[in-house]
């Protein structure tokens, strides 16, 4: 991280500049104060104009007129030019550089050419006076050129950062839409995941209270499937809590009730025993998929098994995209006792798609918030070897198995 060091709310290194050369034109003047012509009186006047160069950046129309007042005032007093009247062409500099309008810059030029022919006409006659108004004025024409071309390259550099700051707000801007978005499906997906267990638990009550005379052992299992609904229920409306809570205002949560409601075409539950058809399409559009299992598929959370789900949807449509028709891709699922770990790999050597599908550049966003919501890890990035790699690992939770619910909201 840069530290800038800044004094009165500028930089230090321009204020420090900018003492030194208003230092500097008061030693010129203090050390001509014997020999020039008005003596200590012609050396205040330098020193003044010495003195209102400090503040050339921040206010650079008032120092050139007072710089031009003063010079005005050597003239009346036929001093003729003096050393110290670098003190002019500075000021004129500052105000084609940092003043706010170039009229103010074109102003000051037209009032440094007459000082060109007064300060020519004040000039000793060793040669033509024409001649030395010709020098002065080349002098004062170049100083003006070089401070516009300073200008014009300062302001396309300062346009240049503005531009590149409004594209990052941008970027930004649109990451934050895509973050809410996303979190708007995940949370419409929890919330339908905990409205279909409160359905198998009311069922399930139902029919214990039916069968608590006639049959109590089936009783006992239905209280029992009641209850690990009801303990899966609260863990996914924990987590559906979780990320209404971190939308904002604003973001994802907004709806009548607090819930999210947003139309989808495919509004249903989407299980892992889907995923073979979710290979089969991958594959008819144009994917050398290569799948592997290991462990035992323990019995997820339906929460959980939506986000293993489209874990692997995207991580798919991205090679599809990126990789190319014809890409190979590995698809593994491994399941332990702690986890499930979801990796594809894409070797990057498949052929670009005829007409590729628009992307928003947010996949793996997406991704990264489902997997955040189960406090999972996400790897993702280019192999040496050539192709891309995502790697999920999903921690599975601390209870027990519990009832599977049916594949349809």
């Amino acid at each position: 991280m840069t530290v800038r060091r800044t004094m009165f709310g500028r930089p230090l290194r321009g204020v420090a500049f900018d003492v030194a050369v208003s230092a500097l034109v008061a030693l010129v003047s203090l050390t001509a104060a014997v020999n020039q012509p008005g003596g200590w009186a012609a050396t205040l006047v330098g020193v003044a104009m010495a003195a209102a160069l400090v503040l050339r950046r921040t206010h650079p129309s008032a120092v050139t007129v007072v710089v031009a007042a003063l010079a005005l005032v050597q003239v009346i007093a036929g001093w003729g030019p003096l050393v110290y009247d670098i003190a002019v062409l500075i000021a004129l500099y500052s105000v084609v550089k940092y003043g706010e309008r170039l009229r103010d810059g074109v102003v000051a030029g037209a009032v440094a050419a007459v000082g060109v022919l007064l300060a020519a006409a004040q000039t000793p006659h060793v040669v033509q006076w024409w001649i030395t108004a010709l020098w002065y004025a080349l002098v004062t024409g170049a100083v003006w050129l070089v401070a516009l071309n300073v200008r014009t390259r300062r302001l396309y550099v300062l346009s240049l950062e503005e531009r590149a700051t409004t594209l990052e707000r941008e970027r930004e801007a649109e990451s934050r839409a895509a973050v809410a978005e996303e979190r708007t499906r995940i949370a419409r997906e929890l919330h339908d995941v905990v409205a279909h267990s409160m359905a198998v638990m009311i069922v399930q009550a139902d029919g214990a209270r039916f069968m608590l005379d006639r049959d109590p052992a089936q009783a006992r299992t239905a209280v029992k499937v009641v209850a690990d609904t009801g303990r899966q229920a609260l863990e996914e409306m924990r987590r559906l809590v979780g990320v209404l809570r971190d939308a904002g205002p604003g973001g994802a949560a907004d709806g009548a009730d607090g819930l999210v409601v947003a139309a989808d075409p495919e509004h249903r539950r989407l299980v892992l025993a889907e995923l073979p058809d979710l290979l089969t399409r991958f594959g008819d559009a144009g994917l050398r998929i290569r799948s592997t299992v290991t462990g035992a598929p323990p019995a997820l959370p339906p929460g959980l098994e939506l986000t293993v789900y489209r874990v692997v949807q995207e991580a798919l449509t991205n090679a599809l995209k990126h990789a190319g028709v014809g890409a190979g891709v590995e698809v593994c699922l491994a399941y332990t006792a702690e986890a499930v770990v979801v990796r594809v790999v894409d070797n990057g050597q498949g052929r670009p798609l005829v007409s590729p599908t628009p992307s928003g550049g947010h996949g793996l966003l997406g991704m990264r918030e489902r997997v955040t919501v189960y406090d999972g890890s996400l790897t993702a990035g280019p192999r040496a070897v050539g192709g891309w790699q995502v790697e999920v690992r999903l921690p599975l939770p601390e209870c027990g198995p519990v009832l599977r619910p049916s594949g349809r909201g």
